[in-house]
């Protein structure tokens, strides 16, 4: 190797290990390129997306005010570049979720996000083979094919529905049906 490559490589080891410490604001200013996005969020922190040339992996990376990186997320793509999974990490890049992304074979619109802990696994109390995700997120698309805001689920380890909210979350009966008259020898009402 020659002084210039070794000059280069310490260039870029000195950025590596600046960003997982701190960054300045010069350092997130060179960051760029055509696969890489930087975001300024109104507090202060910001957040670097890196796409691989496939397009099969998109990565988050946020970084506080000043420069300490708080969280990473990966993400998994298909060719058609929607998210298949993704994972989450904390600064210290402890694995903290995993996401799986549910699409409707239809018309490949998105339909459910499943979190999952990946610290504790959750098995399912109902058959004690399953994972449990912590947190489900159910979307409805109306007739011109707009999604709605996700419809959250946080599923309580240990408790039921009826546990959580007791047992008729329902109507019991039908509201539409006739009612039986109080005397059964009465005739109808005429409308």
């Amino acid at each position: 190797m020659n002084l210039l490559t070794i000059r280069k490589w310490a260039s870029v080891l000195i950025f590596a290990v600046s960003c997982q410490i701190g960054c300045s604001e010069n350092d997130f200013d060179k960051v760029d390129g055509p696969n890489v996005r930087v975001m300024r969020n109104e507090d202060g922190s910001r957040t670097i997306f890196e796409r691989s040339p496939d397009n099969k992996t998109l990565t988050k990376k946020t970084f506080s005010g000043n420069g300490v990186l708080q969280m990473v997320t990966v993400y998994r793509m298909d060719e058609n570049e929607n998210p298949l999974s993704c994972k989450i990490y904390d600064g210290k890049r402890n694995e903290l979720y995993k996401v799986s992304y549910g699409y409707r074979k239809s018309d490949a619109q998105l339909i459910e996000e499943r979190m999952f802990d990946s610290r504790v696994r959750r098995i399912n109390p109902l058959d004690g083979v399953t994972e449990m995700p912590v947190r489900r997120f159910i979307y409805t698309y109306d007739g011109e094919g707009k999604r709605s805001r996700g419809q959250a689920i946080t599923l309580i380890p240990g408790h039921t529905a009826n546990d959580v909210y007791g047992k008729e979350a329902a109507a019991p009966e039908n509201p539409f049906k006739e009612a039986t008259p109080t005397n059964p020898k009465a005739s109808p009402l005429k409308r």
